[in-house]
């Protein structure tokens, strides 16, 4: 008895926003082209970065005394843009810095000195302010608590806050996020990428598995 065959989705279909999963083609640090799974497009992005301002404005007394401190490379853009949604939300506008912490990442005894990622610059003293630490993935830990450490060489917040776009899970330190565009589970053997038009020329979440090389 003859078998029939499903067709495979085309490359269109497989993009298309009413169908699931979604998939694009991305080089990883090798340059080795692989299949990605695309878990939030630039929509889903935008109400995601737009949640997380209406989270800050209801937590901070619609964003008072509140600096957006970015961690680099990242968490820059995605700070401006909180800030942005923030102003046309509240029309509060709320200084946006940058934040180096490379200088207090815990492999470097290990690994030897980082190249220092960009310069550290605190648009108003941290002091007595809610200073909201933001960044595009949170996974183990070590970053943010590398940023925490930074950010009190320049002073006293009355408190820190952890602002995220996604969260990945497997956490080897004690350190959550207070506000998250996105939790997602994910495998050992994936890993995820966040581009942003202002990095990347484009905006997108994906999901990686290692292995899956695009033929």
């Amino acid at each position: 008895m003859a078998t029939s065959r499903v067709p495979r989705p085309s490359p269109a279909a497989q993009n298309s926003p009413h169908s699931a999963p979604r998939y694009r083609d991305v080089r990883d640090k090798t340059g080795t082209l692989r299949r990605a799974r695309v878990m939030l497009n630039p929509d889903e992005m935008r109400r995601a970065i737009a949640r997380i301002a209406h989270e800050i404005l209801e937590r901070t007394n619609g964003a008072e005394n509140v600096i957006l401190i970015g961690l680099y490379p990242e968490g820059i853009p995605l700070a401006e843009r909180l800030a942005a949604f923030i102003q046309a939300f509240e029309g509060r506008a709320v200084p946006v810095g940058r934040l180096d912490f490379s200088a207090h990442r815990d492999d470097v005894r290990d690994k030897g000195p980082f190249p220092t990622l960009g310069p550290t610059e605190l648009p108003a003293p941290i002091t007595g302010k809610t200073v909201v630490l933001v960044d595009d993935v949170l996974y183990t830990g070590r970053s943010l608590r590398a940023a925490l450490d930074a950010l009190f060489t320049y002073g006293r917040p009355a408190r820190v806050q952890a602002a995220v776009l996604v969260d990945r899970g497997h956490r080897e330190l004690p350190i959550r996020a207070d506000y998250v565009g996105k939790n997602l589970p994910t495998g050992s053997d994936e890993w995820v990428q966040v581009q942003l038009q202002e990095l990347h020329g484009q905006d997108a979440v994906l999901l990686v598995k290692d292995g899956e090389v695009q033929a």
